[in-house]
């Protein structure tokens, strides 16, 4: 059982029964008190898809332990089990199926001296199929969409009197703000900050607008507090989230409500008008990576369209020492014609032009992207120019699918899932071997030069080496060896997650990098060193 910080502690069997009673009137908590009781309910999480599920299931184990229930990583000594679920593929949605399947069957196994066991399903799936989870087999007793889960409580109370319950509410304002995620990530070394939820854009064939919302940012002050608490508990990488975090911008603040929106460069365009007022994305970014020179900073996902005229994003990378050299720039295809089908807001020029402006900016950075195989309509020779695209990038990290498509959107709409599945899954295949041939020839470029590596913890192949990421996140393998401390000429230690490590690589394949270690070191001195 994972031990439960604040929470009220809360009996078994009938008392139970009347406190949750008690939360779904709306009747005050518990007075709050140190750890959980023996009685109190267990609840288990699993997290499927996007970080951003990860960020949601951390929001939603927070609200539960504030009521009083405990965390159990053994499925079999659950009262409740939710899954986190994701939307954006339909291979995705039948992984969650078939868990209900698995789940089905410990339900019926349950013993009767045990209270029933309840079943909920959170997130994108939940607000995509509420209907459909509740009338299949009458197996899901509550389903909960991204903006709901400070309901959590109260509908799991409605669910022990035997009712099914379900809220999928989108909200134009909810950012959980005032809930300070229990992080569940093992080790504590990173983290990932939510900035903002939903998204606008409206890509034709994205599922996002529809099960998360449009788009609004959490206040900066929020957001900051949340960083110094991780800093105070010895993370040492934050990942700042978002499904659109360039187009942040805090409303929440009047002095800056009437401010300028900025412009879009030539090439670039959006469905939406321009959005004024509001402290924007490279605002967040400079406040956040003053907090803790010890503390990488990341963020995920930008959109190419709001980084041209963001000049000061790219300065504000190539300027500080902890803010990662490494920019995630989804381009999902590489012909000018399906992007337009696609409703991507660029060109493939426009796009090129902006990875030339961001390697002119920040040398040596590290580019990842995403890449959509056999969207509708697309011929051999938009593929072809998907390949040719990989290849004159040379991405260090890519994320490859074939086309899904999903119920809502514009494609399912408006276009036609004309390329055959076998010919996606062959074109799939070749995006994929383009790519790992071209990040093997990237990370090749690497062997011989020192890297510093944020240990993670030991290599999951190999008790005897650890593993960690460079600052363009990129896989670091090593030895487990004895390592002197750059800034402290005292005996030699072995390096624990969250130590930062300097490592000559000495090999490279698409994925990995590997190489022998120097040092132990710290962030500071190694940028200083550089």
């Amino acid at each position: 059982q994972r031990p439960v910080g604040r929470g009220a502690a809360l009996p078994a069997g009938p008392d139970l029964r009347h406190f949750l009673r008690a939360v779904a009137a709306g009747q005050p908590e518990p007075p709050p008190e140190s750890g959980s009781a023996p009685g109190a309910p267990k609840v288990y999480l699993e997290t499927y898809g996007c970080q951003m599920n990860v960020n949601d299931t951390e929001i939603a184990w927070a609200i539960l332990q504030k009521c009083g229930y405990a965390r159990t990583k053994e499925l079999d000594e659950a009262d409740v089990v939710l899954l986190v679920t994701c939307s954006v593929r339909e291979k995705a949605e039948q992984a969650i199926w078939n868990r209900l399947q698995h789940l089905k069957a410990l339900k019926a196994r349950r013993s009767q001296a045990r209270a029933p066991l309840r079943i909920g399903i959170l997130g994108c799936m939940a607000e995509r199929l509420k209907e459909q989870i509740l009338h299949r087999e009458k197996l899901v007793d509550i389903v909960a969409g991204p903006d709901a889960y400070r309901d959590l409580p109260r509908l799991l109370a409605v669910a022990e009197s035997g009712q099914q319950a379900a809220n999928v509410l989108l909200s134009l304002d909810e950012t959980y703000a005032d809930i300070l995620p229990v992080q569940t990530s093992a080790g504590g070394t990173t983290a990932f900050v939510s900035i903002m939820r939903g998204c606008d854009n409206m890509c034709s064939y994205c599922i996002v607008p529809f099960t998360r919302g449009r788009e609004r940012s959490r206040p900066i002050a929020s957001i900051l507090q949340e960083v110094r608490m991780l800093s105070d508990q010895g993370v040492k990488e934050v990942t700042l989230l978002g499904q659109n975090v360039n187009s942040f911008r805090d409303l929440s603040e009047v002095q800056f409500q009437s401010v300028a929106a900025p412009g879009l460069s030539r090439g670039f365009s959006t469905v939406y008008k321009a959005k004024q007022g509001g402290l924007r994305f490279a605002h967040l970014l400079d406040q956040v990576s003053r907090i803790d020179p010890e503390m990488r900073i990341r963020f995920t996902s930008p959109h190419p369209k709001d980084f041209p005229d963001e000049a000061s994003v790219l300065q504000l990378i190539q300027e500080r020492h902890n803010i990662c050299k490494q920019l995630h720039l989804p381009a999902q295809s590489g012909s000018t014609r399906v992007l337009e089908a696609m409703r991507r807001g660029y060109t493939r020029e426009a796009y090129l032009e902006l990875v030339h402006h961001v390697r002119d900016s920040i040398p040596g950075v590290s580019l990842s992207s995403d890449f959509i195989a056999g969207f509708c309509g697309e011929t051999e020779e938009d593929h072809q120019q998907t390949v040719s695209l990989l290849r004159e990038v040379r991405y260090n990290v890519g994320f490859l699918f074939a086309y899904s498509m999903r119920q809502k959107t514009r494609a399912h709409h408006r276009l036609q899932d004309d390329v055959p599945a076998d010919v996606k899954k062959w074109r799939l295949e070749q995006l994929i071997a383009t790519f790992r041939e071209e990040a093997a020839r990237a990370n090749a470029a690497l062997v011989g030069q020192a890297q510093l590596v944020l240990v993670e913890g030991p290599s999951k192949r190999s008790a005897s080496e650890l593993c960690g990421r460079n600052d363009g996140n990129i896989k670091v393998i090593f030895p487990d060896a004895e390592l002197e401390d750059a800034a402290d000429r005292g005996a030699p230690g072995r390096a624990q997650p969250g130590d930062y490590v300097m490592v000559k690589v000495t090999s490279a394949s698409s994925q990995t990098l590997r190489g022998v270690p120097l040092c132990r070191t710290t962030l500071s001195r190694a940028a200083a060193c550089h």
